[in-house]
């Protein structure tokens, strides 16, 4: 059962409130997404956690409902 792009959205902005998420479907399907997700919460981190964080805000999604994330984190620039 594949995940819809919005619900992926909001389960990381509900595990980090701050993340701006942006998410595109690889390939048509419903289940193969890139997600790029920027929070000022990845400061310090590394980019291990910073991952971490995001599938944790997934709640165990990974590799059930949603198959395939390419992830990319960064922490936003400081103005």
């Amino acid at each position: 059962m594949a995940m819809d792009s919005a619900e992926i959205v909001k389960m990381i902005q509900e595990g980090i409130p701050d993340a701006e998420v942006r998410i595109d479907d690889l390939r048509g399907d419903g289940d193969h997404y890139a997600a790029f997700v920027s929070s000022m919460s990845f400061k310090g981190k590394s980019r291990i956690q910073q991952h971490q964080m995001v599938y944790k805000a997934l709640m165990g999604r990974m590799g059930e409902q949603l198959h395939a994330l390419a992830l990319k984190t960064e922490v936003p620039a400081e103005d």
